[in-house]
């Protein structure tokens, strides 16, 4: 059954080619001479974009034999994902809101909600961002491992996991204080399920779109997160407004939420009457979307780095703290950062994309490196060999 939702992230596989497909060599797996064979690893997902982006690593960490406990928080479109993907998962909690005192509240409450799964006594608990998940962790004495890539969201003020894996993009200390506890990966983690995307040439007809429209597909700023800048709307709007009055613009329009579908819908009446803005009602592949439009106006987040790896030109209306992988990415000019409305005209190229045959699917190093690392935590190696592991793993 798929969900009933609009979402960004369904790749266009299933668990089990995103298993298989391999469309570079892959590194053979270094094992040591421990097992990790029934050992117990904890996973919560805590967002939307964690549940693509965990479950080839599922896939991978069940070769080792480990034994898999998933949780997840019902938060936007988590709960039709995990659905979608037959993800066993016991959702436990939800979202609080944007207002930082009951995002406070909220995880605290959630990681007594989440005191049963801890109480388990997992070898190791992983997470993207799980705020919840540590502090139920450090109750119980369990080792965490934080994979993130924005350094300006994961602070907790007095506590830490035991463990951060980042993209080598990012400088060290930007993450912890203890970077003797940080390692690294290459590259994006969108990287890691991008891998096994294939496009699906009837994607357009679907949505009706000719071969003659200009696709665009925009999403716009995470107004309840905590580091949203209001800025980032005005700007926003601004592409909307720059869209709008193109006959040959069909502008796919991805709400992060249903107050963000009924406010486009109110505002841009006109364009979506006429079917040059498009909110889809029935769910749509992310990863197809993104491969299949000519430049893609997003608010900040994993759609922009969606469309970075997949090489589609892509513009970022965002204004909060700009984190190092998006710096990283606009240095090499796979991002384009929008600062001012005069720059939403300027920058912003309306013109045809010149898809390449195929997509140029990331790399495989990403996906090794990130669960060769997990299961060296697991096998519990020393914190210097195991960064010295790592290390020679990013610069191979």
């Amino acid at each position: 059954m798929k969900p009933n939702v609009i979402t960004d992230w369904l790749p266009s596989q299933t668990g089990q080619q995103l298993e298989t497909i391999r469309p570079y060599p892959v590194p053979p797996v270094r094992r040591s001479k421990r097992t990790s064979q029934g050992k117990k690893i904890w996973i919560d997902i805590d967002n939307s974009p964690h549940v693509p982006f965990f479950l080839p690593i599922v896939r991978e960490l069940e070769k080792y034999g480990v034994e898999l406990v998933l949780t997840a928080r019902d938060m936007y479109q988590v709960c039709e994902l995990i659905e979608f993907f037959h993800l066993p998962c016991h959702v436990i909690g939800g979202h609080y809101g944007k207002n930082k005192f009951l995002k406070v509240l909220g995880s605290f409450l959630r990681a007594a909600q989440l005191i049963p799964t801890a109480s388990k006594l997992p070898a190791l608990a992983l997470s993207a961002g799980s705020r919840a998940q540590i502090l139920a962790c450090k109750v119980l004495g369990i080792p965490t491992v934080m994979m993130h890539d924005y350094e300006h969201s994961i602070k907790t003020g007095f506590i830490e996991p035991d463990w951060i894996l980042m993209p080598d993009v990012i400088p060290e200390r930007a993450m912890s204080k203890n970077p003797g506890r940080v390692l690294k990966y290459p590259g994006l983690k969108e990287d890691v399920y991008v891998l096994g995307f294939r496009p699906d040439p009837s994607f357009l007809d679907r949505l009706g779109i000719t071969q003659n429209d200009l696709v665009v597909t925009l999403r716009p700023p995470a107004t309840e997160a905590h580091y949203h800048n209001p800025e980032s709307e005005k700007l926003f709007d601004a592409a909307l407004r720059l869209l709008a009055d193109k006959p040959m613009v069909r502008a796919v329009t991805l709400p992060r939420n249903a107050k963000q579908k009924k406010q486009l819908q109110e505002q841009w009446a006109g364009p979506v009457a006429a079917g040059r803005m498009i909110i889809p009602e029935e769910p749509l592949n992310g990863l197809d979307l993104i491969w299949f439009s000519d430049l893609v106006i997003c608010g900040g987040g994993t759609m922009n780095r969606e469309a970075a790896a997949l090489g589609v030109p892509v513009y970022s209306t965002f204004r909060g703290k700009i984190g190092a992988v998006d710096k990283y990415l606009s240095e090499n000019g796979r991002l384009v950062l929008i600062e001012n409305v005069h720059e939403v005209g300027t920058k912003i190229r309306l013109t045809r994309w010149k898809r390449p045959e195929r997509p140029n699917n990331g790399r495989s190093a990403v996906l090794q490196s990130i669960v060769q690392n997990v299961v060296s935590i697991l096998e519990k190696r020393q914190p210097s060999s195991l960064c010295s592991h790592a290390a020679a793993n990013i610069s191979s």
